[in-house]
């Protein structure tokens, strides 16, 4: 009588990418499917209305998609592998005509998809914005986990939330102030775990660089591209890093994808 099968473990692959305009990275977008095949990619900034989202190559490379999309600014889909359910839009109660957040489950993991505001400058319109969003996002979030504690919060936060996580000749105020750092504190107040951080990394680890001043070559950039985790999917965690591939291409999106592992 022959050994036992052993049937493999199931694993998940969740990855998130802001792509800058998503008619113009579609290609690095199927290239990058094909490549890593991940279970769900999360995507932002996809910068086209609903109605010009580009289902049907989308469904040719194998994936499904639901998204939030508006014309020329913000956008956010989840593409998976297998039905995506329970997919709701926005922040429930908070008045926003910004589409900067898509959620639903797979295989009985909440994904949260969102596209978090810029906030232009400390003390601005747009920055008060910003951090009224954030606020209203941790509300429903801590609701949220309490329903589904399974749960990955993906995205663009456009909060580099340590020094290390910002070039050292990073001038500017924006991204690394003390509120923008205080709201990312208060989401891992609710339990989450900033997945990359699980792990040893290179130093310098950015998932962002600016087009102008060669600053992906210079390795000028910002860790702003995260993935936070509810402790029961911490502890499964196997891997998370930053692709930097398509960075490297022609056009390519200023982000790099972000992608995270669990057994």
């Amino acid at each position: 009588m022959g050994a036992p099968i052993r049937s493999r473990a199931p694993r998940m692959k969740i990855a998130t990418w802001n792509v800058n305009s998503l008619k113009v990275r579609l290609p690095h977008v199927l290239d990058w499917l094909a490549a890593n095949q991940p279970d769900a990619l999360c995507l932002q900034e996809l910068k086209c209305e609903n109605k010009a989202f580009p289902l049907a190559e989308i469904e040719a490379a194998g994936y499904q998609a639901q998204f939030n999309g508006q014309k020329t600014y913000n956008g956010v889909a989840i593409l998976t592998r297998q039905p995506l359910a329970d997919v709701s839009f926005d922040i429930p109660g908070f008045a926003d005509e910004q589409k900067r957040i898509i959620a639903g489950t797979l295989d009985g993991v909440r994904i949260v998809c969102g596209y978090f505001p810029n906030g232009q400058a400390v003390g601005s319109d747009k920055f008060a914005y910003k951090m009224a969003w954030l606020e209203a996002l941790t509300g429903w979030l801590r609701a949220e986990l309490l329903v589904t504690p399974r749960l990955v919060l993906a995205g663009d936060y456009n909060i580099a939330p340590e020094d290390r996580d910002a070039h050292p000749d990073w001038e500017h105020e924006i991204h690394v102030s003390v509120p923008e750092r205080d709201a990312f504190k208060a989401l891992l107040g609710l339990g989450l775990v900033d997945a990359f951080r699980l792990f040893e990394q290179p130093e310098k680890s950015f998932s962002w660089w600016d087009y102008r001043m060669m600053a992906f070559r210079r390795n000028f950039g910002l860790r702003i591209d995260h993935l936070l985790v509810s402790p029961p999917l911490a502890e499964k965690c196997t891997a998370c890093v930053v692709d930097k591939t398509p960075r490297k291409l022609e056009r390519p999106s200023d982000h790099a994808p972000v992608i995270v592992e669990f057994a």
